[in-house]
């Protein structure tokens, strides 16, 4: 069962009930919310990946850039316990638009040696992709940081799991 949990959340093809639809999770909930500096309603001529993310190397490389991100305490119900005293930082699109609230572990979380996040930012900044991001994409950013937080919120059983079969095997070994 927990394989298929992770499984589920690496499949960024299906919906993920609980995580990217469906009732979504209350800890996860406001997780890179889209919002606007200053509140207020988004246009989508405010999707403008420009905050410096990532930009064209030579050939077709893309070059990951520093970007902006802003580390702030997490406020009231913004983060499950699991992410403990970690900050939280809001993702900035560029100098009007920003994801809220992604807890520092979820930023973190990398595989292949990649930071996810960060990564998929690189390869959208405007001056890559040669336009703004559409709303299926900045809805994306939200979905990719809620599974990633699913992720995160495993870890304790993935170790307990690991445990115990380390456990098995070694009594395993004895007998």
């Amino acid at each position: 069962m927990l394989g298929r949990d992770v499984a589920a959340l690496l499949d960024t093809e299906t919906p993920a009930p609980g995580v990217t639809s469906g009732t979504i999770r209350a800890e996860l909930k406001t997780i890179a919310v889209v919002s606007r500096v200053g509140g207020g309603a988004l246009t989508a001529a405010e999707f403008a990946l420009t905050a410096g993310w990532g930009s064209g190397g030579q050939g077709s490389i893309t070059m990951p850039g520093k970007g902006k991100t802003e580390p702030r305490p997490p406020q009231p119900g913004e983060q499950a316990a699991a992410f403990g005293s970690a900050p939280t930082l809001d993702v900035y699109l560029n100098a009007t638009a920003y994801w809220k609230n992604v807890p520092q572990p979820v930023w973190d979380f990398t595989i292949g040696g990649y930071q996810v996040m960060k990564k998929w930012l690189s390869y959208r900044e405007q001056r890559v992709l040669g336009r703004a991001l559409t709303m299926a994409e900045i809805i994306e950013v939200t979905a990719m940081a809620r599974r990633l937080a699913a992720l995160v919120l495993l870890q304790p059983r993935l170790d307990e799991n690991y445990r115990a079969v380390a456990a098995d095997s070694a009594q395993r070994l004895v007998e």
